[in-house]
């Protein structure tokens, strides 16, 4: 489902023009520079009239007087957009005005970055990138191939990473020429490829339940609603078959996002039967390295991968990681480093992604460390955001 914005003509002098014009004051208190970080208003926040339309809104810096990239956001599919989202610069220590206005954005992105689809033409994987890395899953017809004992098939509820080496989509590429015999993905030719395995294991970011030092999980999504497509966002949901943790009823959903310029997916797990989840880094042939920073929020693993190195990560916000088990076992996939997150209310939130040395900016754990940092510094110290009066 694509949102882009069909701009309606500024009516010059209009007195109900006019007043849908919106300042806004969006303050930076940490000490450093940011950007690809989404700013999320609504017409509530922006003070505008119920029938307002976001997607008539465009976004200007008020001291450059420069067009903002943006993406309005149907979350609840009744047809009306809900957010307004764009991604501001802010300098350190610093604030910047902005104004919401009714009008056209001359030079609108034509290019979805943010590309997430059900793929029914490779079994029934959910595949979903943005311009930095892109990540799959397993549907059910993949499961009941592993069952069914049919080659081909996929039996897990891991999160699969595609390495990708540029910055503009390919999960489209790759698949059809996958599909239609002209090449493989498991194969660098240049764009990157696909050999990170999941398998049993949690991959980057799938969960589980620990009961009395055991791990529990569900098999493939049964059902998925893709929610958004664009510039700056894509979002979805995966629904699972209710599952046993050891004699309780889990019920389990994934809300998933990817935002432009972030390594990291956002994961809003709604789940009930139990009061905490572990998030898993899959730790391959444990011949990697962990970190761990509670206080922070963060895990990592960094390892060899064939020619190369590759470091996950999982971020959760302020006082939710409780703690960790580097989860070391000769079965076959299950070793995981394990982040306990609380669920409250129903939900569990956290962060999910990698770093590839060959497609990413990072080449050492230490720097693949110090954006993880970075990442849960500014998760729990997001951007001010005043409408002025």
């Amino acid at each position: 489902m694509k949102k882009y914005f069909l701009f309606s003509a500024i009516l010059a002098g209009s007195f109900t023009v006019q007043s849908q014009n919106k300042i806004i004051t969006i303050s930076n208190n940490l000490k450093v520079d940011r950007e690809f970080e989404t700013v999320e208003l609504t017409k509530e926040s922006l003070g505008l009239a119920s029938n307002a339309k976001l997607e008539n809104y465009a976004v200007k810096n008020s001291s450059t007087n420069s067009f903002l990239e943006t993406q309005t956001v149907d979350n609840d599919g009744d047809g009306i957009m809900d957010v307004l989202l764009f991604q501001p610069k802010i300098k350190a220590s610093s604030k910047q005005d902005f104004e919401v206005f009714v009008g056209t954005n001359p030079s609108v992105s034509k290019v979805v970055n943010c590309y997430s689809r059900f793929v029914p033409e490779r079994t029934d994987d959910y595949a979903w990138e943005n311009n930095k890395v892109a990540f799959r899953t397993y549907g059910p017809v993949a499961q009941k191939m592993v069952e069914d004992k049919i080659p081909g098939g996929t039996l897990t509820s891991g999160i699969d990473a595609w390495l990708k080496r540029v910055d503009y989509p390919i999960i489209n590429k790759w698949y059809e020429k996958a599909t239609n015999g002209t090449g493989t993905y498991h194969k660098d030719t240049g764009e990157g490829l696909d050999n990170f395995h999941v398998g049993d294991s949690r991959g980057v970011g799938g969960i589980a339940v620990n009961i009395e030092g055991k791990y529990y999980f569900s098999k493939n999504f049964i059902s998925w609603k893709t929610i958004t497509t664009g510039p700056i966002r894509t979002s979805f949901i995966l629904t699972y078959a209710d599952w046993d943790a050891k004699g309780n009823k889990i019920t389990e959903s994934k809300l998933i996002s990817l935002d432009y310029g972030s390594q990291l997916s956002r994961f809003e797990i709604n789940i009930t039967g139990t009061k905490s989840i572990a998030a898993g880094l899959t730790l391959h042939d444990k011949k990697g390295t962990t970190g761990t920073d509670l206080k922070k929020g963060w895990l990592s693993y960094w390892e060899p991968l064939e020619d190369s190195e590759i470091g996950t990560g999982l971020v959760a916000p302020n006082n939710t990681l409780t703690s960790f088990d580097n989860h070391i076992t000769d079965e076959k996939d299950l070793s995981n480093l394990y982040g306990n997150i609380v669920v409250k209310n129903g939900k569990a939130i956290y962060y999910a992604g990698f770093g590839w040395k060959k497609g990413s900016p990072f080449q050492t754990k230490l720097e693949w460390e110090a954006y993880l940092s970075s990442f849960a510094e500014k998760v729990n110290n997001p951007l001010i955001v005043k409408v002025k009066k």
